[in-house]
């Protein structure tokens, strides 16, 4: 009887196709690194390079933040001696000074989006939660009321958004729903819940995301975990601590959705050496994770991968 010795040919073929394989698990192998802007109140503001070392840090609380093309910090400020009510600060990357500000009018200043037309698209609660757009002088142009619950101005909403078309997608916390706002009118167009488990869950709506393919990714804060959902609200994707086997969840606010298809979350309650941020794939295998910093993340913007900026760095 032959050996497989004695068949060269398939001995060679066998050996050529093991190498291959392990060349190929090798190259999927490679460790995935990133560098981040994290904003929050405890950490304040801060670049992690891929080393997962701080960069660059501002001595200042935010809740939403941007590395906009110049290099400059774009943030929405928490209330502070000289932001009472929160508020609006271009921060100079080379001086760390103010290039420009505007300071909130209400209670709170949670969020704001640089617009492609050089103008800003900013959150503002309290009394009369409302979506404002201004310019460079701090000048208010437009002011959209947002149809939320009064009581507590800091739940009212959070990542408010300007979609390509030009309407806001608005995340209200309280109300368990992303609302889709015409701005003109302040119409609600569309309303997305997230109270499907019932309200005792706390799927708070921190963060809604319009994807490219038409549907919403929602991080739901105190639920633990982040959904997608299609035009008319129905999930088609979602993922949580049980989906992934361990406890990486913990108070999912910010979420990133990458251009290849995976979803980074943090975790703003983590605390000490748990996980800040993480990175789940499609079929939710994590494959990044950040522990650095004393405490978590209200929202980020991932900035380059590997190396490689993020060019397509709109889905957060």
């Amino acid at each position: 009887m032959k050996t497989l010795n004695h068949i060269p040919s398939l001995k060679t073929a066998i050996l050529l196709f093991a190498t291959i394989t392990t060349t190929l698990l090798a190259e999927n192998k490679e460790t995935i690194t990133h560098s981040f802007l994290g904003v929050g109140k405890a950490n304040q503001v801060v670049i992690v390079g891929e080393d997962g070392k701080v960069q660059w840090r501002y001595g200042a609380p935010a809740s939403d933040g941007w590395v906009l093309p110049s290099g400059n910090v774009l943030l929405a400020l928490y209330g502070t001696k000289d932001f009472p009510n929160g508020g609006v600060a271009e921060i100079d990357h080379k001086t760390k000074k103010i290039v420009w500000s505007y300071k909130g009018q209400q209670k709170e200043t949670s969020t704001v989006q640089p617009l492609p037309d050089g103008k800003f698209l900013v959150a503002e609660l309290g009394p009369q939660p409302r979506a404002i757009i201004i310019n460079r002088k701090g000048k208010v142009l437009k002011a959209t009321p947002l149809q939320c619950q009064k009581k507590n101005a800091h739940m009212q909403t959070r990542m408010l958004r300007m979609l390509p078309n030009g309407n806001y997608i608005a995340p209200h916390l309280l109300d368990f729903a992303v609302k889709e706002y015409d701005p003109d009118t302040g119409k609600v167009l569309r309303s997305f819940p997230t109270d499907d488990r019932g309200r005792a869950k706390r799927d708070w709506p921190f963060t809604g995301i319009r994807l490219a393919n038409g549907n919403t990714l929602i991080g739901c804060t105190n639920g633990n975990r982040v959904i997608e959902v299609d035009a008319k609200g129905k999930i088609v994707w979602k993922v949580d601590n049980e989906d992934i086997g361990e406890n990486l969840f913990d108070d999912a606010c910010g979420v990133q959705r990458l251009p290849n298809g995976n979803t980074v979350v943090t975790s703003y309650h983590a605390k000490g050496n748990a996980v800040k941020l993480f990175e789940v794939t499609r079929d939710k295998k994590v494959v990044w994770r950040y522990s650095g910093m004393r405490a978590g993340f209200h929202h980020f913007q991932i900035l380059t991968t590997s190396g490689k900026p993020i060019k397509e760095n709109t889905w957060k």
